[in-house]
């Protein structure tokens, strides 16, 4: 059973224990010293079923938490409560967790974070990066959220948009390559798609495929990282594009825009391209700008200067730079490609440098650095 068997385990796993009556917080601890003990044990002993395995150990950890907390009493409550051994329910309690875990107590970045880390299996540090905040940091926002649902119980389900968030950020995890986490997200969305219509849940869903449809051409041989301009196009999935813009176009017809619906539409002026000199950059311009109104996103921004970079030539691309915050993520490596381009390859080799000492995954480390030694041996 390798890691991403497990992660999906996860969310029935806490589930059965919160309908059993423990707390969120309880839950979430009892299936982590589970998922622990499954990692030392399984190897070597496998369990005929993993899912019930884990739901007996997780209500034993906490049985144990019990006994050294708690009086007789309780303990002797629990302990009458406690699962005999068998097959476990069937049902995906996934997406409903995730709507519980969106409790309206909660704010919205406390409870995606908390979702990601309970639900989702990330780790704090992979939270931390993709909200760009120190691993301490993330590490008390989730305790905090814990703690303040820990009387209230999962009573209430949250709202869509906290759960489109946190859907948008486990796909990011899963397509950087860190993780496998794509196509779990690719798989609640569309149950989410199916169940409420609103043209934000669809293009969320659109945004998804069509980045899902690029997936085998963005590494190549020994996990090299492949950009956008230099992918084998003949490796996408072509079925998954058709769908992710038959989806975007129905969404977009509805006149009611929203973030991930633009961000869908530029995914989709990408896909429809036999090339990257010939997609039409202009109109992706456009389509930054509204996001930019939509998001005054510093990431947006830097996406926006390299298509401007594309549709009116390098320094403009450059010039569109000033006044977005240098520590944004890719920051360094955007201004290394703008004065590559732009002919400035001692700046560009410096940035490409410091854009790797950033670089959040080992793929795209090694990717920056081979760009920064090429662009050296054509100076020299």
């Amino acid at each position: 059973m390798d890691g991403t068997g497990l992660r999906e385990r996860i969310p029935h796993v806490v589930n059965t224990l919160v309908r059993r009556g423990l707390s969120f917080a309880a839950a979430e601890d009892a299936v982590q010293s589970a998922l622990v003990r499954a990692v030392e044990v399984w190897p070597h002993d496998p369990p005929r079923n993993p899912t019930g395995w884990l739901i007996t150990t997780a209500w034993r950890a906490f049985l144990d938490q019990v006994r050294s907390d708690e009086s007789r009493a309780l303990r002797e409550e629990r302990n009458a409560m406690e699962p005999r051994p068998g097959a476990a329910p069937s049902r995906d309690d996934t997406l409903w967790l995730y709507f519980l875990c969106a409790h309206p107590a909660l704010t919205p970045g406390s409870a995606i974070a908390l979702t990601l880390r309970a639900v989702g299996g990330l780790t704090t540090r992979q939270i931390a990066e993709a909200y760009l905040v120190p691993e301490a940091t993330m590490a008390q926002r989730i305790s905090r959220a814990k703690q303040r649902i820990a009387d209230r119980g999962l009573d209430r389900p949250g709202s869509v948009t906290t759960v489109l968030r946190v859907l948008y950020l486990l796909f990011n995890e899963g397509y950087s390559g860190d993780i496998d986490l794509a196509a779990e997200a690719v798989r609640l969305t569309r149950q989410l798609a199916s169940r409420i219509d609103e043209p934000e849940v669809s293009g969320l869903l659109a945004l998804m495929l069509l980045h899902h449809a690029r997936r085998e051409a963005r590494t190549g041989a020994g996990g090299r990282l492949v950009p956008l301009s230099e992918q084998d196009r003949r490796l996408w999935d072509t079925a998954l594009i058709r769908e992710g813009i038959d989806i975007l176009q129905e969404a977009l017809a509805r006149d009611r825009r929203g973030e991930y619906q633009v961000q869908a539409a530029i995914a989709a002026l990408h896909a429809d391209a036999p090339s990257t000199e010939e997609t039409d950059w202009p109109q992706i311009v456009e389509w930054y700008d509204e996001l930019v109104e939509l998001t005054g996103s510093d990431v947006v921004r830097l996406n926006r200067a390299v298509a401007l970079g594309e549709a009116e030539g390098p320094r403009t691309g450059a010039a569109a730079l000033i006044g977005i915050d240098t520590a944004t993520p890719r920051y360094a490596a955007v201004s290394a490609h703008l004065h590559e381009r732009a002919g400035d390859l001692d700046l560009a080799a410096l940035a490409y440098t410091e854009a790797a000492r950033r670089a959040t995954s080992e793929a795209e480390r090694v990717h920056l650095e081979r760009r920064a030694v090429r662009l050296r041996g054509a100076d020299g």
